[in-house]
């Protein structure tokens, strides 16, 4: 599967999330580039606090790998 492109802007993610992004980037390499799991990493920790008031890293990493996953699909879908 090709990589998906990296974004063009740019943000400051939150370093304590750092193993969790790791993980991912890891896990989903050569699928996306590696500030599309960062800002996905950061968009779940702000949707569980927006939702639950918290956001543990292993909540934020089950929700970042589902919509890493679902990207990944409409990206080979596109193609």
């Amino acid at each position: 599967m090709p990589e998906i492109p990296a974004p063009t802007a740019s943000f400051s993610p939150d370093p304590s999330f750092g193993p969790v992004v790791n993980r991912l980037a890891t896990e989903f390499s050569g699928v996306h580039h590696g500030s599309t799991v960062t800002r996905c990493v950061d968009a779940a920790r702000h949707g569980a606090e927006d939702v639950i008031g918290s956001a543990t890293p292993d909540l934020v990493e089950r929700i970042a790998r589902q919509h890493l996953q679902v990207l990944a699909l409409a990206f080979a879908e596109r193609r």
